[in-house]
């Protein structure tokens, strides 16, 4: 199994309080892989560690077949935050010309066009500045710019955030065309009916640690329930009670 991302022993801390501990995780290329959690629980920090934003207490990260405090790994990741805001004061098709730009890539009129159609956002707005979309357009926008940059790896964090069920739809569809054709998607969603769906392997992160790696159905397994949900609940609560 060849591996997009490689996570090993990795502590990271604020001051004295320890916000993960000793996580480990595989994923493998081409594969979709969910991050599950409660608020708090440490998954934006992990994704920032991930990503070299955030310096780890121990352990190591590799991107793509290089180890994560070394800038080149970024070349093969983009990366959308959980609160995604583009520069009020650029169009859209500016961030996305600027964000591509990052990369050294300039896309095809038709490719932008394509992919808006795609995740439903009518193509003539990119001409307007993003201070006038709406939670979900700015969403889309992000989703957009993220994409086109054709990294082989994808960190998504809450990438559904602000999405009406018909975009959610849309963008499950071009995420899974996108793990058929090689690429990788690593994503955190408080939206378990669209994990099951979508990924190839979960995680749940809970006080502080990985307290279950396995598929959506290896989950429900774990959590004695045939809802994801539930499931997710019920060892949530075990841990807790532990």
């Amino acid at each position: 199994m060849t591996l997009s991302l490689s996570i090993r022993g990795v502590t990271a801390s604020y001051g004295r309080n320890v916000a993960i501990r000793d996580v480990s995780l595989d994923v493998a290329r081409g594969s979709i892989f969910g991050l599950i959690g409660l608020n708090g629980a440490g998954k934006t920090t992990l994704i920032k560690t991930m990503l070299g934003l955030k310096r780890y207490d121990s352990g190591q990260v590799v991107l793509e077949g290089k180890d994560s405090l070394d800038v080149r790994s970024r070349r093969n990741v983009a990366y959308l935050p959980e609160r995604f805001e583009s520069p009020a004061f650029l169009s859209g098709r500016e961030f996305i010309d600027f964000s591509l730009s990052i990369y050294n890539k300039r896309m095809p009129e038709e490719s932008v066009r394509k992919i808006c159609e795609n995740l439903h956002l009518d193509y003539a707005v990119l001409a307007n500045r993003a201070q006038t979309y709406s939670k979900g357009m700015r969403q889309k926008l992000g989703l957009i710019a993220t994409l086109l940059t054709e990294c082989p790896l994808l960190i998504l964090d809450e990438p559904m955030s602000g999405l009406d069920p018909w975009a959610r739809i849309m963008v499950k569809r071009v995420l899974l065309d996108i793990s058929k054709s090689g690429r990788t998607v690593f994503l955190s969603s408080h939206i378990l009916s669209d994990l099951g769906e979508m990924c190839n392997q979960t995680a749940v992160l809970a006080e502080k640690k990985i307290v279950f790696k396995g598929t959506p159905k290896e989950l429900c397994m774990a959590g004695h329930e045939d809802s994801l949900e539930k499931a997710f609940l019920n060892i949530i609560q075990e841990q807790r009670a532990a």
